[in-house]
């Protein structure tokens, strides 16, 4: 083989190497007893096998929870952070200079960034909607913010978010129709003022970007099915459910995810957002569901509350003050097996900074154990009987 070719082939490999790509999705198997699926998605910081849950790190950490951690012990592939919160601390600057979020933070994998949607659910107090978009009253020093489906394209760009998401309104529950239509149509509307936006600008640090479109219509069928519809026409790389897990009945939101998925194409991953409890996560990756986030598992932890494969552990209550077994020799993991349930009590009881940490390490080790496990069941065609064991295994209170 002549040199110079040689050369031109080593120059062509070296170039493929960093190329960017667009995220791709590729549906791996489907489960034959039920509508789960495992895939793979590729972005320009990594590969995530789904179904995926993806700690929350809303203010550019995952409480209590260091990088190390997160990468080698809870094997976390994604992380998300929140565009409202980076918004104001540490601020667009600080992030721009810092060359975004992944180089602030020192976490090098994929991100995810919520377009402060939820913000305009959980800030109703201090918001105002208009057409235009939102204005908030900044909860740390009441300062006015003016959110619109442009400058929050912008501002996720700036972050340096992988995934980016629409800017939508997420409705509380319950509600009434004519709000929940209207609101829909609103962000519908918003939606393509975001794409608009989105196709007509650049990333700003060397790496492909993905919008996300969010499903919304509340808990009414017609609405959800027209916002399925509409948002599948837009034909992006993947596409998010919100507007649920606000206070309705979970099998009213299994009704309104299953009915969603069957419309979202089948080729594109489907994110439901802010789900949620283990027993959720199971029974939504059933009906279609490949990507999950929470703040659960965190703030739980935080509380005493832990996840395990035997079921839920409260682990204030005094039965564990002399139990000196791992918290979770089944689960595996360095905190899980080497720390004892009453040592972590007593860390617990006395306010102990170590105590959040080991908790919410644990947590988060086991969503990322669950939907591991559920994956390697749809490969192997188990899925609905292990996913019905395990639903009653894990809302039992030990």
């Amino acid at each position: 083989m002549a040199p110079g070719f040689c050369c031109y082939v080593a120059l062509f490999l070296y170039c493929c190497a960093y190329i960017n790509i667009l995220m791709q999705f590729t549906l791996v198997a489907n489960d034959t007893q039920s509508k789960a699926r495992a895939g793979v998605v590729q972005t320009d910081h990594g590969t995530i096998e789904t179904p995926i849950f993806m700690p929350v790190g809303t203010a550019g950490t995952v409480k209590a929870v260091h990088q190390r951690e997160l990468k080698d012990d809870i094997k976390a592939e994604i992380i998300l952070g929140n565009t409202y919160h980076l918004y104001l601390r540490p601020g667009l600057d600080v992030l721009e200079r810092a060359g975004g979020l992944h180089k602030f933070n020192g976490w090098n994998g994929p991100i995810l960034t919520d377009s402060g949607g939820y913000q305009v659910f959980s800030l109703a107090g201090t918001r105002k909607i208009k057409e235009e978009g939102v204005k908030f009253k900044s909860h740390i020093d009441g300062s006015t913010l003016n959110f619109t489906p442009e400058n929050v394209m912008d501002t996720q760009r700036t972050i340096g978010a992988d995934i980016i998401m629409a800017f939508d309104e997420c409705t509380p529950y319950p509600c009434d129709y004519t709000y929940a239509k209207n609101s829909m149509d609103r962000t519908h509307r918003w939606l393509q003022r975001c794409v608009d936006r989105f196709d007509s600008t650049e990333p700003k640090y060397g790496y492909n970007q993905t919008l996300f479109p969010i499903v919304q219509g509340s808990t009414y069928k017609d609405l959800r099915v027209k916002s399925a519809e509409t948002i599948a026409t837009f034909g992006r790389e993947g596409n998010a459910i919100g507007g649920l897990s606000v206070g309705e009945p979970a099998e009213m939101m299994y009704e309104m995810t299953e009915l969603v998925c069957d419309i979202l194409p089948a080729d594109k991953p489907r994110y439901l957002m802010g789900v949620g409890t283990p027993a959720n996560i199971l029974e939504n990756i059933a009906l279609g569901v490949d990507m999950f986030d929470c703040v659960l598992p965190t703030r739980n932890a935080r509380n005493g509350m832990l996840f395990t494969t035997q079921g839920i552990v409260n682990i204030r209550n005094k039965k564990w003050a002399d139990d000196f077994s791992p918290i979770d020799a089944e689960l595996g993991g360095y905190v899980s097996t080497f720390y004892s349930k009453a040592y972590l009590r007593h860390l617990v009881h006395s306010t102990e900074m170590l105590g959040a940490q080991i908790s919410s390490v644990h947590n988060l080790t086991f969503y990322l154990w669950l939907v591991k496990q559920a994956r390697e069941q749809i490969l192997k065609g188990t899925f609905r009987d292990w996913k019905d064991l395990m639903v009653k295994k894990l809302m039992t209170r030990l």
